[in-house]
């Protein structure tokens, strides 16, 4: 049985170990990424504030070398989710099951003036390049803002202006700067009270200034200007942008997305194409679009392929359950457990930051590089 996997972020390479690990001998599992390497969320923070070298958290997908795996370094060209055929610059491979797992693509071009007088710290260019902007920055006002919706990681743009506290603080020049955070949400996390509650009181003790229930619309690089979609305006001197989200759009011409991202079902993410499964930020399942879930999902679809395999066994089902770390600044982090399940609101449980949790953060990340790449990071 040949298993295509297309991307390798939490969901492909989850779902790429499992079946290696499980059936490695029986099954040829290609997994198709066209990048480098992998690089985990949280560490383009510790990049874009000097906290670390970029070399140091790229992740080479040459390292890869599991029973049964074979990994292909290119650039997915076409998908025909009918015939589970898809092309590259590489060559086509015909699958017996196929996986999307190809995530959210970033448009920073879709928010006017965003590429011209802003940065965008979503994509991994985009933040290590911001580690030399940020390394110059005299001081001043700093919009962190979200310009559209969905977007990846929740939390991100909170713990950003927070870690951007930080290092304007033991830079000398926090009393010469502003802090404004900009966000769609009512609160920083909607499903859990209790770290929206921690995030604003962090925010008030630290003089960062709380825009919630709006976006920015566009920025005026001339005038150094944000405008926000209730009409306000905003002077920047630095600007941080989390840009558009956007369907692949070699998924968008395959005919998988419906109303933007592919809907699946949310117990077992099969799509509408018989053998053809979705995970992580590309689909419409109902979770945020965050790693964790998309590793969550992706042991849900190992489950399904295993069972086909075996012929015996009952696959498990998606349980919408997620654990998600939260950097309050100082070398502290917090954790929030949230479970998203259809037809109920989702249930949050919170533990505030302390150092043992910045602990298990690093834990969570060294762990995954072990079972992935099977080699320490430290």
């Amino acid at each position: 049985m040949r298993v295509v996997v297309l991307g390798a972020g939490f969901g492909g390479l989850e779902l790429s170990t499992r079946l290696s690990e499980a059936a490695g001998d029986d099954l040829d599992i290609v997994l198709i990424d066209r990048g480098e390497g992998f690089v985990f969320g949280f560490s383009k923070l510790d990049v874009m504030f000097g906290k670390t070298l970029p070399s140091s958290v790229l992740h080479p997908f040459r390292d890869l070398d599991k029973p049964g795996l074979r990994f292909v370094r290119s650039t997915v060209r076409s998908i025909d989710p009918v015939a589970k055929r898809v092309g590259t610059d590489a060559g086509s491979y015909d699958a017996d099951i196929l996986v999307v797992a190809l995530g959210a693509d970033l448009d920073p071009s879709a928010t006017p003036g965003l590429i011209e007088g802003g940065h965008e710290f979503y994509t991994v260019a985009g933040a290590f390049a911001l580690r030399e902007v940020l390394a110059g920055f005299a001081g001043g006002r700093v919009i962190v803002g979200v310009t559209s919706t969905p977007f990846k990681c929740p939390p991100a743009p909170s713990e950003t202006a927070l870690l951007l506290h930080d290092f304007l603080t033991e830079r000398g020049i926090r009393d010469a700067s502003e802090i404004s955070l900009v966000m769609p949400l009512g609160v920083p996390i909607p499903p859990s009270p209790a770290a929206s509650e921690a995030l604003l009181a962090a925010f008030a003790e630290r003089g960062i200034n709380w825009y919630p229930d709006r976006l920015v619309d566009r920025l005026d690089p001339d005038r150094r200007v944000a405008l926000l979609t209730d009409g306000t305006e905003m002077p920047y001197d630095l600007f941080l942008g989390v840009p558009a989200h956007r369907v692949p759009a070699v998924v968008e011409a395959s005919g998988l997305a419906v109303d933007g991202w592919i809907p699946v079902n949310p117990l077992t993410l099969e799509t509408a194409f018989p053998n053809v499964y979705a995970v992580g930020d590309v689909t419409s399942v109902g979770t945020p679009k965050a790693g964790v879930f998309a590793e969550g999902q992706a042991a849900v679809v190992a489950d399904q392929i295993l069972a086909r395999l075996d012929g015996g066994s009952t696959p498990g089902t998606y349980d919408g359950h997620g654990t998600c770390f939260i950097e309050f600044g100082s070398d502290l982090v917090g954790r929030v457990e949230v479970t998203f399940l259809g037809g109920s609101a989702p249930v949050g449980k919170f533990e505030a930051p302390s150092a043992a949790l910045a602990a298990d953060k690093g834990e969570f990340g060294t762990s995954r590089i072990q079972r992935w790449f099977d080699r320490a990071w430290t």
